[in-house]
């Protein structure tokens, strides 16, 4: 049977160059996910000088553009996902069905089919008292997800709350 697939999506938010990497898709690799990672063009953009070591850590490629119609799917259809860091604006655009780079589509797909979640809101002070903010993040808890705002270590335990049935029952 083939390892259970978690699409690891992550947007550009300060820090993400430290940690994403060694916090998040290291670890969740060692777990046993096979990782499916999209990123967002400004953090693609960001995590450049880290993109093979990313690599390195699944046999799927890593994607910050879209596929030609004609082309492949890249990715298998994960079996729960990680958002992290999830700006303000891509928390919006992903609570409003924006999906206007592959990172956004992704989600938007998965949010779709409720596919379990975890999204860690990276967000300033002043950005999280916008007045939209506390909707978008009640439509996202709405429709199944488990958002955090504390860490890479937050979102991996919660992850194990929220997606081992669907991804190790059937591994194992």
């Amino acid at each position: 049977m083939t390892r259970p697939v978690l699409g690891l999506v992550a947007s550009a938010a300060g820090g993400v160059e430290t940690w994403l990497r060694p916090g998040l898709a290291e670890p969740l690799a060692r777990q046993g996910w096979r990782l499916a990672i999209t990123l967002t063009p400004t953090v693609a953009r960001w995590l450049e000088p880290q993109l093979g070591e990313l690599a390195a850590l699944t046999d799927l490629p890593v994607r910050w553009t879209s596929r030609l119609p004609t082309e492949p799917k890249p990715h298998p259809v994960p079996d729960a996902f990680v958002f992290a860091p999830a700006t303000l604006n891509s928390i919006a655009k992903l609570s409003l069905g924006i999906g206007d780079n592959q990172a956004l589509t992704v989600l938007g797909e998965a949010l779709g089919r409720r596919a379990p979640m975890v999204v860690l809101a990276q967000v300033g002070a002043d950005q999280s008292h916008h007045p939209a903010y506390s909707g978008h993040l009640a439509v996202l808890r709405d429709a199944g997800v488990a958002v955090v705002s504390g860490g890479p270590e937050e979102v991996l335990e919660e992850l194990a709350a929220v997606a081992p049935f669907v991804a190790f029952d059937k591994w194992a």
